[in-house]
């Protein structure tokens, strides 16, 4: 490939509308990575920050830095890089953190709550907008933080006419294990096209749903074994 034929290319890929690119998975799953290293660069004044910087603060090879943001932007400046608060912005508009997506979360416990009460989610385009639970005794509850002022703690049965009714498609599930399958089936049905799953278990869905699951116990077993070394 030419020099033209390159810069061309590096053009038209951040001239590209972030719904018209497609990313390979393990791609995606990093670019927020990058997007809090170059966040924090900027924020710190920096100007310029090279793949081999990114790379370094991540501990990936910067030759994987390189290829995954060409995905969604030119190349850096020889010598200098990236300049940072372009990357900053494109990676903003390409992992949607400058739209709101709603998202209901089902399951009240301690971990449900925690996220609920999360402010830090809000910096992602990611608000919750109802929690459920199917236990009694939690129904009505307020909910906790800042941002949950007058809301409460909804019965499970009405989750399906909430996302139906407010087109939302991201669903958070953190309830036990038994629970989570059909809890997966109401929101798939209502329109859920993307899950969360906390529950340490795999979840059966349609090949046209995502599922990103979040196992805290395969974490610990890791760090344990780690230490026992």
């Amino acid at each position: 490939m030419s020099t033209r034929q390159a810069a061309d290319k590096s053009k038209s890929v951040e001239d590209a509308s972030p719904e018209s690119i497609t990313l390979p998975r393990p791609t995606l799953e990093r670019l927020p990575a990058y997007y809090r290293v170059v966040a924090a660069a900027v924020k710190s004044g920096e100007a310029y920050i090279a793949s081999s910087e990114l790379g370094r603060r991540l501990q990936i090879d910067d030759a994987q830095v390189r290829r995954d943001l060409s995905c969604v932007w030119g190349k850096g400046r020889p010598g200098l890089g990236y300049k940072a608060v372009d990357l900053l912005h494109r990676l903003e508009d390409v992992l949607g953190f400058n739209n709101v997506t709603d998202a209901v979360l089902v399951g009240a416990g301690r971990l449900g709550l925690a996220l609920c009460a999360y402010p830090g989610f809000r910096s992602y385009g990611i608000q919750i907008v109802a929690v459920f639970d199917a236990d009694k005794n939690k129904i009505g509850k307020k909910l906790p933080g800042e941002g949950n002022a007058g809301r409460v703690i909804l019965p499970v049965d009405k989750l399906g006419d909430l996302v139906r009714r407010l087109r939302i498609q991201l669903g958070i599930i953190t309830v036990p294990e038994h629970e989570a399958q059909g809890v997966a089936n109401t929101m798939v049905e209502a329109g859920i096209r993307a899950i969360w799953n906390f529950a340490p278990v795999s979840l059966t869905v349609p090949s046209d749903v995502v599922v990103r699951n979040e196992d805290l116990a395969i974490g610990l077993a890791t760090l344990q074994h780690y230490l026992t070394k």
